[in-house]
């Protein structure tokens, strides 16, 4: 095996880089524990999830880069990028990546607000008298 796999993960206005490598399960955002980064449990299990779905959880160590965006975007996105570069690891993880649903990227993003409107959608109150 290679040193290191990256890659990149997308959610909202988040972009996290992952790097996988060898060793012991140690994962870290922003030089921090992921435990201590993403304080809501929730959030940690969703950057758990692409390796607890490949059942890889104490073989890989993962160094995440996060940058924009919110807590659950920066989530989200880290486990894109676990997930996306597991893959490239190991082309047999798929299945198991697939039915988990890492691999799907969510475009959902914020629509834009428009003229003549308050904001995306709502209009200024109409008065008729």
């Amino acid at each position: 095996m290679e040193k290191q796999k990256n890659a990149i993960g997308r959610r909202k206005e988040a972009v996290t880089r992952v790097f996988l490598s060898k060793g012991t399960g140690k994962i870290t955002v922003n030089d921090k524990d992921y435990k201590e980064y993403f304080a809501l449990a929730y959030l940690q299990n969703q950057v758990e999830l692409p390796l607890k779905a490949t059942q890889t959880a104490d073989k890989y160590d993962v160094k995440i880069n996060a940058a924009g965006g919110g807590m659950k975007g920066q989530a989200e996105a880290a486990k894109l990028g676990i997930g996306r570069a597991l893959l490239e690891l190991n082309a047999e993880f798929r299945p198991a990546l697939k039915a988990a649903g890492v691999l799907k990227r969510d475009p959902r993003s914020v629509e834009r607000k428009k003229f003549g409107h308050k904001k995306a959608r709502r209009s200024y109150q109409f008065s008729k008298r």
